[in-house]
């Protein structure tokens, strides 16, 4: 039991070690860090916060209302260049809409069906069954339209997209009844939204892109800051700054990617809760058993 407490000891300091060597870490001249990232490699430049969300933990749920926000978001902003491919419309009904709302909601989108009886697809206004649809035709034409790289897809972007923690956090990640980390991807697309800024002097970048030392891929990219302060009209009060936009958007996107996240916690607790019960009865059957026998 002593080696055993030792050792938590140990890997909580160690812990807190590394958050003080990151917290040092990010410190540094911003340019030393550039350079030392194109030199290696390695990016992003700068590691993603982690930032408090109310899904987090073993017991987190989605708040409705900052996913409201969200797709109000995506809608007004996002919409204009990344599909949302793998998203019905009859699933906004999660986030609090009635049926006759997500139905209004479609009917503003319109998709492509058929063929008709004369063989041609025609367009129609989309019904609670349809996905989002791309703003492109097809993938070609969205590469062709954004300097030869089409946006990418955002139905799974927040689980797709993030930058894992080192040693020691990921062992705690990997332990789902202290939490696990899954903000990964959330956290990055916050730092990315919040992260534009001006390159340190004597770093330059290509013509037509922009720095960003939360970029995954490189010091900088295509898209331009796609949000700013005041762009998009809040309904409910909430403060239309950069970071809450960027904070709700960013919500809105990890339920997108995964909207059952409350049904499994709520499965893995009764799992665990019955694995526990399960094992102390093991425990007293097998004492029952053997303490009739001679040892």
């Amino acid at each position: 039991m002593k080696k055993l407490v030792t050792s938590i000891a140990l890997i909580a300091a160690m812990g807190g070690f590394g958050s003080a060597a990151f917290a040092a870490e990010e410190g540094h001249d911003l340019k030393a860090q550039t350079e030392h990232a194109i030199a290696g490699g390695h990016f992003p430049v700068l590691k993603p916060h982690e930032e408090k969300w109310s899904f987090a933990g073993p017991f987190g749920k989605y708040d409705k209302g900052q996913l409201q926000r969200g797709l109000k978001i995506y809608k007004e902003v996002c919409s204009a260049c990344h599909s949302m491919s793998l998203v019905s419309f009859r699933t906004l009904e999660d986030l609090g809409y009635s049926e006759e709302q997500v139905k209004a909601f479609a009917a503003e989108y319109e998709v492509q069906d058929g063929p008709n009886a004369d063989g041609e697809m025609f367009s129609r206004k989309a019904v609670p069954s349809d996905h989002f649809p791309s703003p492109y035709p097809n993938k070609e034409a969205a590469a062709a339209s954004n300097g030869g790289a089409a946006p990418p897809d955002m139905s799974l972007l927040a689980k797709a997209r993030g930058v894992e923690r080192g040693f020691p956090q990921f062992i705690f990640d990997m332990i789902p009844i202290l939490g696990g980390y899954q903000e990964g991807g959330p956290d990055y697309i916050h730092a990315l939204l919040t992260g534009y800024q001006e390159p340190p002097e004597g770093i330059e970048v290509a013509e037509g892109t922009h720095f960003n030392p939360y970029f995954a891929s490189a010091i900088a990219l295509k898209m331009a800051p796609p949000i700013s302060a005041d762009q998009v009209t809040y309904d409910d009060g909430t403060p239309q700054t950069l970071d809450q936009y960027s904070q709700d958007v960013s919500a809105f996107l990890m339920w997108a990617a995964e909207p059952h996240l409350e049904e499994r916690k709520r499965t893995g607790f009764m799992v665990i809760v019955f694995l526990l019960i399960f094992t102390a009865l093991i425990y007293l059957t097998k004492k029952s058993v053997y303490s009739r026998k001679e040892h």
